[in-house]
């Protein structure tokens, strides 16, 4: 016994020596990539020497003699920090994910192929002006020229992620760039979804029960729409549940989470500093690491800093001594669905308005990681690129004998959104920017900006022109042989929507409804925003004259408006009700919910138990007033409760409180009925999941922000070391929004919110700030990972200095770049 026992005490010590040198040795290659910020390095494609000064939080601050040397360092420091995320960006726009993720990967990459977003990029690249193209061919040379690094330094393939896949890297183009914009479209699109949505939907309802569900944002005045099954009679089968899986590495927004975003400014006059003030958070899917890459740049126009994209040149959002610039998703109408009629004699036709038309077709081999290639025909109708039913569950809603191509702005070959983003970033006023972005393409944003005197909001991006007879309005697929559905050209730079200098002296938006014009001219029917912007007005009236703290305090909101509005509605009987039941029975659960529910702000705190009681409420609430009438399919489709229906239904507005009745039951069941039935099935599923008495719920428990790696944060280990987990507040519709995932399992996690953050004082230009939610570096190793996290999650934020002094008064590290000889 005591032999067999000391063996075994050996062999445990032997597996422990090992498995420690394992995890070494696994260490030391790894962190291999990490780069050393206090290196020289001397690389070809420079014309004098290059100064990049990393503060404290790791943001380089890069100083040439000329722009050419400044991109080209930028784009060496996002290489630097950003390699793996930069590529895989690269091989989603492609279409090339399934080379390295196999099968999963496979419907992002058809997608992508049918829309061709690269071969456009690659098209685009001609139509930039001189100097765009002399700073994408420099930004590239900066990124390859780490590469170079990379590949004859021994420096750990880059990356810790091509530890798992071939380091096979192809050298970085201007094309990749442009392409990088191209999938932040995509990204940033709503639309397809909503209008295949509305379709199935108009089957199911007629028009006033369609507008409770799918409501207009308040005063739009639509007129009523023609059911989508008059249009196309053959249409026969039975709404189908949804096929679609999530699209691989979320290249392709679910319904809901296509980009949201405030940005609001106030002029001088509503200053007490006396100088203009800017306020911008864009909201995007949380990842690890940040979609954004904090960098200053040193111009011979001036210094400009704020976030940047890793693959692009310039600044995105931020600002310069002069002008500072945010952005919102517009969510202008600059796409169409169009269902094409194919001729039944030649599948290979389709019908236009002077008769049938060959289909343009070209093959396209998509390899996959151990698999066979997978050969996909592409094809394009006169409207656009033609896809399969299986994308977007467009098979739901189109006839036998027809197929479905979709219209859109960003599938331009001349796409000039470089070289606008560039010239932006040299504007010296709000003047100069409005015209620096005419040539703006896609995604459709609006632009908010200040500069030292004014403050403006301009929609920037093209719109399309449609006919007056258009006989869906864009809202619902249409039949793409009648000439009065198809575009006619681009709406002028003029038609998008433009305040200068307003009388009140503050503008702002968070993805509301920024004008109404009658269609054609009414830049979209579906906003994304209808709550926030309450809160906003408030806030931004409730005070005379404003500081930066009281704009980074407004970004920071977490009241919500909807949950004030909703609770007196749907609870008010409730209240009103029952005697005192017996402690420890469900009706005595019930009502200590009530209780806490009608004491409460709103506020939707991350320690406290109310938001998470509501907000189960709600979800359970719209489940049941829609489920019967609209049936499993696409109940399911509606992940979050939509708050204008839920008003609708319990102010009874055009006889919407129908929605209470439960069809298949005899009794006339009343809205109180279903909010007291809604409220005991939360409840049940708030014990299930937490359990414990109600006080002691947290919010933040469920709404856990989700900073998920894109590759690793699936592996069974290296998942907790990648992905970042933080307690938030905040909700679908608060100022500081923290979107909820909305599906079980963990269906309030908090997955699409602030991606950054940024104040801007032009009374005292270097006491701006701003902040991302993880760190500047890519690499899981560094202590730049995530370091910036925490200050997010606090709601704070680092100083945003063109002070080249403050700079490197605590740098931890400046790389100099040196030209070599020739």
């Amino acid at each position: 016994m005591t032999l067999a026992f000391r063996w075994l005490f050996r062999l445990l010590i032997a597996g422990l020596v090992l498995g420690a040198s394992a995890l070494t040795i696994l260490y030391w290659f790894a962190s291999r990539s990490l780069p050393d910020y206090g290196e020289a390095f001397t690389v070809e494609g420079l014309d004098g020497p290059v100064e990049i000064v990393r503060d404290n939080a790791n943001v380089p601050h890069i100083f040439a003699s000329s722009d050419a040397d400044v991109f080209f360092a930028q784009g060496f420091v996002h290489a630097q920090d950003r390699m793996w995320q930069m590529l895989l960006t690269r091989r989603a726009v492609q279409g090339r994910l399934s080379e390295l993720f196999g099968a999963r990967a496979l419907r992002t990459d058809d997608l992508m192929r049918r829309l061709d977003l690269y071969g456009l990029a690659r098209a685009s690249v001609d139509v930039q002006d001189a100097e765009t193209k002399a700073a994408l061919e420099a930004y590239s040379a900066g990124v390859n020229a780490w590469f170079a690094e990379v590949n004859e330094g021994a420096r750990g393939r880059g990356a810790p992620e091509f530890w798992l896949f071939e380091p096979v890297i192809a050298p970085w183009q201007p094309a990749d760039s442009i392409a990088v914009i191209k999938g932040m479209a995509l990204q940033l699109q709503a639309h397809v979804t909503e209008e295949v949505l509305r379709a199935r939907v108009s089957r199911t309802l007629p028009n006033e029960r369609l507008s409770d569900i799918l409501p207009d944002a308040p005063g739009s005045g639509v007129a009523a729409l023609p059911e989508y099954a008059s249009l196309f009679p053959d249409l026969k089968s039975p709404d189908l549940p949804s096929q679609n899986t999530r699209y691989a590495f979320g290249i392709v927004p679910e319904r809901g989470m296509a980009g949201a975003s405030n940005a609001w400014a106030a002029s001088p006059a509503r200053s007490a500093a006396g100088g203009t003030l800017l306020a911008g958070d864009p909201h995007l899917g949380l990842s690890a690491p940040s979609i954004w890459y904090l960098a200053r740049l040193e111009l011979k126009s001036g210094g400009v800093i704020g976030g940047s994209f890793p693959g692009l040149p310039g600044i995105v959002v931020g600002r310069s001594d002069h002008v500072g610039w945010s952005l919102t998703v517009s969510y202008a109408d600059d796409l169409d669905i169009f269902i094409e009629k194919l001729n039944p004699d030649n599948s290979q036709e389709v019908l236009t308005p002077g008769g049938y038309v060959p289909i343009e077709t070209r093959p396209s081999i998509i390899n996959v990681a151990g698999e066979a290639p997978v050969t996909a025909t592409l094809r394009w109708s006169p409207n656009g690129p033609i896809l399969p039913g299986t994308h977007f569950d467009l098979e739901t809603i189109t006839p036998p004998g027809h197929v479905a191509a979709l219209a859109w702005t960003a599938l331009t070959a001349n796409d000039t959104s470089m070289t606008a983003l560039l010239n932006l970033n040299r504007s010296q006023n709000v003047t100069e920017a409005i015209a620096a972005t005419e040539g703006f393409i896609a995604p459709s944003l609006n632009l908010v900006m200040a500069d030292r005197e004014d403050i403006a909001l301009k929609t920037v991006g093209a719109l399309p022109r449609r006919a007056a007879r258009h006989q869906t309005q864009g809202r619902m697929p249409a039949p793409g042989w009648l000439p009065e559905n198809l575009w006619q050209g681009r709406l002028g730079y003029s038609a998008n929507p433009e305040f200068v200098a307003p009388t009140g002296g503050i503008l702002g938006n968070t993805n509301n409804k920024t004008i109404d014009r009658p269609f054609p001219l009414h830049v979209s029917h579906d906003w994304g925003d209808t709550q926030r912007v309450q809160r906003w007005q408030r806030l931004m009236q409730n005070r005379e004259v404003h500081t930066r703290e009281s704009f980074i305090e407004a970004q920071l909101d977490t009241v919500s408006v909807t949950a004030r509005v909703l609770l007196p509605l749907v609870a008010r009987d409730l209240w009103a009700g029952d005697d005192p039941a017996e402690a420890g029975t469900p009706e005595r659960r019930r009502q200590d919910a009530l209780d806490l529910l009608g004491a409460w702000n709103g506020e939707m705190n991350e320690h406290m138990p109310e938001p998470l009681i509501y907000a189960t409420w709600m979800r359970a609430l719209q489940e049941q007033l829609i489920a019967d009438e609209l049936g499993p399919a696409l109940t399911a489709e509606f992940t979050h409760p939509e708050p204008i229906f839920i008003e609708r239904v319990y102010r009874d507005v055009d006889g919407a409180a129908v929605w209470c009745d439960i069809l298949q039951s005899a009794p006339i069941e009343t809205c109180a009925d279903i909010a007291r039935r809604a409220l005991d099935t939360a409840l049940i599923w708030i014990d299930e999941t937490y359990g414990g008495q109600l006080e002691a719920l947290r919010w933040g428990d469920a709404h856990e922000a989700r900073h998920d790696h894109a590759v690793l944060g699936e592996a069974p280990v290296l998942r907790w070391l990648v992905n970042i987990r933080q307690s938030t507040s905040g909700g679908d519709n608060t100022l500081m929004r923290g979107k909820t995932k909305g599906t079980d399992p963990d269906p309030f996690a908090n997955i699409h919110a602030a991606s950054y953050r940024g104040v801007y004082d032009f009374a005292d230009p270097d006491s701006s700030v701003f902040i991302i939610p993880t760190g500047q570096s890519g690499h899981p190793l560094s202590r730049h990972y995530d370091d910036l996290g925490e200050l997010w999650r606090r709601g704070e934020y680092i100083p945003m200095t063109l002070d080249p002094d403050l700079a490197r008064a605590a740098a931890v590290g400046v790389t100099v770049l040196t030209p070599r000889e020739r």
